[in-house]
């Protein structure tokens, strides 16, 4: 039996129940073999989009030399239409939506998976997209903390009526070991800074482009140089929680998201779809390299 890093659940009430049903995922202890299908994985990659993280499964089995030419590597959640979920090897690929209640909802369904798997010393990553701040697009910020949307370090819930709020903090030895493979890679540029997490694309991150705005552009400009002012890099919707999750069940956890403009010069994506793409394909890059590198001096200390 493995002695490494569980993945850590709190609550008592788990273990009343005959059967965890894991709905959104349509899996579950009674229904699934969970240590036999997961009790292997190590990384576990998650993004927004349903395709990206299809994309990632296949890039990663080229990068691992796991691919299957014949393979289309099935969906293990084919039993619903909420998430995707793939695996090849150690690596497990899930995509969380948009937005904290959507990435929460998954998270919980995925701790309690690898919970019951038994998997331990399990590094999970989140690899997507963000406006930038003071950055040129294409840059790749791997988070140092995540902020919310009033700049501080924190994720606030709202349970049983009253506000609960939650640490932030992300694993900083991994966020430098992800900077150190950029640099080994030397493709493209990637910083280390904070992240703001907000519950909106549009008035939540000062955009000015939505169905409603009832603030100007120097409001905007005004929120926007605070925002820089706290050493933030970059704007997405999910680190908070992501962090404040990962935290709780001990998971060693990263951001990595890239820029695709930035927000001190416009809110609109006009680089061209081609431009857009390979932006986004540059975490999925960084990441394989560092699951590769791991993987690699596992094997050489054995």
């Amino acid at each position: 039996m493995s002695c490494g890093r569980p993945v850590h659940v709190e609550n008592p009430h788990l273990d009343t129940l005959k059967d965890d049903i894991l709905y959104h995922f349509s899996l579950g202890t009674g229904t699934h073999d969970l240590p036999a299908m997961f009790g292997d994985v190590k990384f576990v990659c998650v993004g927004g989009s349903p395709t990206r993280m299809k994309a990632f499964i296949e890039y990663i089995a080229c990068v691992l030399g796991m691919e299957d030419p014949k393979s289309e590597y099935p969906n293990i959640c084919a039993g619903t239409d909420r998430y995707v979920m793939y695996k090849i090897g150690p690596v497990l690929s899930v995509n969380h939506g948009m937005g904290v209640s959507s990435i929460a909802i998954m998270l919980h369904e995925l701790i309690k998976l690898l919970h019951h798997a038994r998997c331990t010393d399990v590094t999970i990553i989140r690899i997507g997209t963000s406006g930038g701040i003071g950055l040129e697009p294409g840059t790749v910020v791997v988070t140092k903390q995540p902020l919310d949307d009033t700049l501080q370090p924190r994720y606030a819930q709202v349970i049983l009526g009253k506000t609960v709020v939650r640490n932030t903090d992300l694993d900083q030895s991994l966020a430098e070991e992800l900077l150190q493979c950029s640099k080994e890679l030397n493709q493209f540029e990637t910083v280390i800074g904070n992240t703001m997490c907000t519950l909106d694309f549009y008035e939540g991150q000062a955009r000015l482009d939505g169905a409603f705005c009832q603030y100007t552009e120097k409001d905007k400009q005004d929120y926007l140089r605070k925002v820089k002012d706290a050493e933030i890099c970059n704007i997405e919707m999910e680190s908070t929680v992501f962090a404040a999750m990962c935290k709780m069940s001990g998971l060693r956890a990263a951001v990595v998201c890239v820029t695709l403009l930035d927000r001190l010069k416009g809110d609109q994506l006009t680089s061209s779809h081609e431009c857009l793409v390979s932006y986004g394909e540059r975490p999925q890059i960084l990441v394989g390299y560092y699951i590769k590198k791991q993987l690699k001096a596992k094997a050489a200390a054995k």
